[in-house]
């Protein structure tokens, strides 16, 4: 009697957010994944779910997007001129919401001003009548929608969650309800992929509620970090979840060697959180935040889905690299990205537990390649030391003296 084949393994992939920081992180990450894994294909996962900017990649990946195409267009600008993403997506003010909410700033001044004239209100509390005006962001995002659309309009994909050969998840939250919106499960794979893409990651106060069939949608971190219990729900054997954004733990910073030197001359490596001011003050309460709220998620998970191994890959919290970037800045996405692709190299050469978990789904390491010194997730380009830096301007100075004292010289006869 011939014996059944074993089943394939039910793997899932769950992206939280973090902005254009978190995306990039992910990218290199999965990069790693990609290359020092055998046994994992991330473009045949059994299911995707992603939250915020997490929500980009997934929605890749599930289009059938390698990690080293969607590092193409999200690190390296090198695809075709229409299928990069371009910063300036994001940084678009959002006029038609300051238009929309402008007309209404005459009734309401009208309203607030009869309040405290004619009805005896005070006037902190006639004031607040104008908070209406006020508008609910300040840059679109509908380039998002209307870019990842045609992305994913190219051959082989689809804009569509129904046409998809895999499951994929976004989840956003109802700005009304505070209830979490899965677009992607029945009922909600009508929306089409980039519009729900959009709607997962308006962040609220950056971003206006994205409208969608009359309800408005935000950030879907809102009401969980992770939200992978759709995915944990059909019986998953191995989830692999990618967070972000962790709180910096500056009580014993780890840095390169290559970093120490630049450490003492650059005042961004802060030895203590309060001495980066406010931005880092609040950097750190909201990574604190989002990543209790993770950590008591991932355990919820283990007990309540005993029988699925679950991998939490995120960044080393010693690390200071990635806490001191701009969350929202793509000026330094090579250089990072590259960051997130060694340090996940390093998770794997030396976590024996996470190791032991792939193993049990017929996942190995590929020892050849996550042990070569040589290995890059693009072309090293030296990073920038204060001298180096230093040297850039001065230079710089010196081409546009020459420029200035070649135009002041008599034309030659």
């Amino acid at each position: 009697m011939t014996q059944k084949k074993p089943a394939a393994p039910k793997i899932a992939l769950a992206l939280s957010g973090g902005g254009p920081l978190g995306a990039i992180y992910e990218i290199g990450a999965l990069c790693a994944l990609d290359e020092s894994l055998t046994g994992l294909d991330l473009n045949a996962l059994h299911h995707y779910v992603g939250v915020s900017a997490g929500g980009f990649i997934a929605a890749g990946l599930a289009n059938g997007m390698s990690p080293r195409e969607l590092c193409a267009i999200f690190i390296e600008n090198d695809k075709p001129g229409d299928e990069v993403f371009d910063p300036s997506w994001l940084m678009v003010p959002a006029y038609s919401e300051f238009a929309r909410r402008g007309m209404m700033f005459p009734m309401l001044a009208a309203s607030a001003w009869w309040r405290w004239a004619v009805g005896g209100k005070s006037l902190t509390s006639s004031i607040e009548r104008l908070a209406s005006a006020l508008p609910t962001g300040i840059f679109s995002n509908d380039e998002v929608d209307k870019h990842l659309a045609h992305i994913f309009s190219s051959a082989g994909r689809s804009n569509d969650f129904r046409q998809l050969k895999t499951r994929l998840t976004l989840v956003a939250t109802n700005l009304d309800s505070g209830e979490a919106a899965p677009f992607g499960r029945p009922g909600w794979d009508h929306v089409p992929i980039s519009k729900a893409v959009q709607a997962s990651s308006a962040l609220p106060g950056l971003f206006p509620p994205v409208e969608i069939d009359g309800a408005y949608y935000v950030d879907g971190a809102l009401k969980k970090t992770m939200h992978a219990s759709v995915a944990l729900d059909e019986g998953i054997d191995l989830l692999l979840c990618l967070n972000p954004l962790v709180p910096f733990d500056a009580t014993a910073p780890r840095l390169a060697p290559d970093q120490v030197a630049d450490a003492l001359f650059d005042q961004r490596k802060i030895p203590r959180i309060v001495d980066g001011g406010l931005p880092s003050v609040l950097s750190q309460t909201f990574r604190s935040m989002i990543h209790s709220r993770l950590e008591l998620g991932i355990k919820g998970y283990e007990r309540a889905y005993p029988d699925t191994d679950i991998v939490l890959i995120e960044p080393d919290h010693r690390d200071p690299e990635l806490f001191l970037a701009n969350t929202f800045s793509y000026s330094q996405r090579r250089h990072l990205a590259e960051h997130a692709y060694q340090q996940t190299r390093a998770l794997l050469r030396s976590n024996p537990g996470l190791i032991e978990k792939l193993h049990r789904h017929g996942i190995r390491l590929n020892r050849s390649v996550l042990n070569s010194p040589r290995r890059h997730l693009a072309p090293a380009l030296p990073a920038p030391t204060p001298l180096g830096r230093a040297m850039a301007r001065l230079h710089a100075v010196m081409d546009d003296l020459d420029q200035a004292l070649e135009r002041t010289r008599p034309a030659a006869h």
